[in-house]
């Protein structure tokens, strides 16, 4: 993949093979085939979603803390800090799992969801068969007569070729809202 203003043929041909992913990966999950879904998964994957804070940076005269280096400039959740979800296969396979049961009780009756994904940017990843997708995305969920919810974010994907199709290697969800007004997080993203 080349790295200019203008993408070659082959570079439109990638993006626009990464969005089709990416919608489809949408498609199912509104569709609620969640065990397709997860076919979309490496076997090593990291799904962690991180939000924002209101985090005060150094150049700041709205509070006075004595101790500067208690400043941060990023208002987003390091890795290292508490994540509002942090999983793996086995995690993502057993939330699949509990919603076949009829026990997952935060889904009855189901969520009603629909992905918008956009701002869909690619660029070459550190191995020859992994690429970066940079994507906001906006999801709305319904939920019995009047329960409703909208998350918004960015995600950071890393997919990895593997037998010749594209699985999700990583996916870093930062989610724009400092607080969740939404009763649990009992979706994908």
């Amino acid at each position: 993949m080349t790295m200019c203003n203008e993408p070659s043929p082959a570079d439109e041909a990638l993006i626009r093979s990464i969005e089709q992913f990416l919608y489809r990966e949408a498609r199912l999950l509104d569709d609620r085939r969640f065990h397709e879904w997860l076919h979309l998964f490496a076997d090593d994957v990291r799904y962690f979603m991180v939000g924002r804070s209101n985090r005060y940076p150094k150049s700041s005269k709205s509070i006075a803390i004595l101790d500067r280096d208690r400043y941060v400039e990023s208002d987003v959740t390091a890795d290292d800090e508490l994540a509002i979800l942090d999983e793996d296969k086995t995690t993502l396979v057993a939330r699949v799992a509990r919603l076949d049961t009829g026990m997952a009780w935060a889904e009855d009756p189901p969520s009603r969801t629909r992905h918008l994904i956009s701002n869909v940017e690619v660029e070459p990843g550190e191995d020859e068969a992994e690429i970066k997708v940079y994507s906001n995305f906006l999801v709305y969920r319904s939920r019995a007569e009047s329960e409703e919810d909208f998350y918004v974010g960015s995600r950071e994907d890393l997919l990895r070729r593997v037998d010749g199709s594209w699985k999700i290697a990583r996916r870093r969800l930062v989610l724009d809202q400092a607080v969740l007004s939404a009763k649990n997080v009992s979706i994908f993203f």
